[in-house]
């Protein structure tokens, strides 16, 4: 028995569904995008459990805003949220909980005290000071104490490397006079 609506090459079903288990043509674009924002965010964090969160999380946030359901803007929220994970675990590491006391210092990492380490800072030239302070304190990186000094980029790196390899002489020469 052949009827003219089930043809095999157009686009009418070839078996009659009823209305209620149909699914809209929006619910098969949805299903399509979150998949596609799944694998965005699974290629950039390649953990799965992960990738649902931000899937989720992206999903939340562009339902609050009545934001557009499309990919651009889907795969825009993941990143951004993905950055926004990475920068809040950059800012508080986390460190393991352990019962035992303070770790000893390796042979590599010898155990500086606050003292010995002030004491070699003030041997230092103030603007070697400064720029320690600023790299290793305040984050900066080399671009941005270049600005903040009004000196070149170059002159930064060499100077603060001159100034760490000073540092570390001035403070290995203490811990040879202790023994």
């Amino acid at each position: 028995m052949y009827r003219k609506d089930m043809r095999i090459s157009g686009t009418a079903p070839l078996v009659d569904i009823p209305p209620s288990m149909r699914r809209s043509a929006t619910a098969d674009a949805l299903d399509d995008l979150l998949r596609r924002g799944y694998r965005y965010a699974l290629s950039l964090s390649q953990d799965p459990a992960h990738s649902e969160e931000l899937l989720q999380e992206a999903c939340l946030r562009i339902s609050r805003r009545g934001g557009p359901w499309h990919a651009g803007y889907l795969f825009k929220t993941i990143r951004n949220l993905l950055v926004d994970t990475r920068r809040a675990v950059a800012r508080r590491p986390a460190e393991p909980l352990t019962d035992e006391g303070p770790r000893a210092p390796t042979p590599h990492e010898p155990d500086y005290g606050a003292d010995e380490i002030a004491g070699a800072l003030a041997q230092l030239r103030p603007e070697d000071r400064e720029m320690l302070f600023l790299a290793a304190v305040e984050s900066y990186t080399t671009a941005e104490i270049a600005d903040l000094t009004g000196r070149p980029r170059g002159t930064i790196l060499s100077a603060l490397h001159r100034a760490k390899k000073k540092l570390r002489e001035l403070l290995d020469d203490d811990q040879g006079k202790d023994l």
